[in-house]
């Protein structure tokens, strides 16, 4: 019921923007998150916005990434800037509603590499 978008190949210090975009009979969706998992790695938080716009960034994408949403397409964006080999990982969003549903989407890859 969620589908990410626009993973995909970029060079060192380049720029993707993800979307994620959850089906519209979900309804209720508080906060929208992303996660990334690099190989070998455990899942990450990446960033989060809630439904009225407050935004936490994990720190290793602080100062080069931003989070935002279109809530009436129920669509959450993930402007990625100055991206690094170490950024490469598989993305995922999820997305949580006021009834405590949790929806995931089922990740778009992201390599950085030259």
């Amino acid at each position: 019921q969620l589908q990410a978008f626009g993973g995909g190949l970029v060079q060192p210090g380049g720029s993707l923007r993800l979307s994620c975009v959850a089906s519209q009979t979900i309804i209720g969706i508080n906060t929208m998150t992303w996660y990334r998992q690099a190989p070998g790695k455990q899942r990450e938080l990446v960033a989060l916005i809630t439904r009225g716009g407050d935004t936490n960034y994990g720190d290793s994408v602080k100062g080069r990434s931003a989070i935002s949403r279109d809530n009436a397409k129920n669509t959450v964006y993930l402007q990625m800037n100055s991206l690094k080999p170490e950024d490469t990982a598989v993305y995922y969003c999820r997305m949580d509603t006021w009834r405590g549903n949790t929806y995931w989407g089922q990740g778009t890859k992201v390599t950085v590499s030259s």
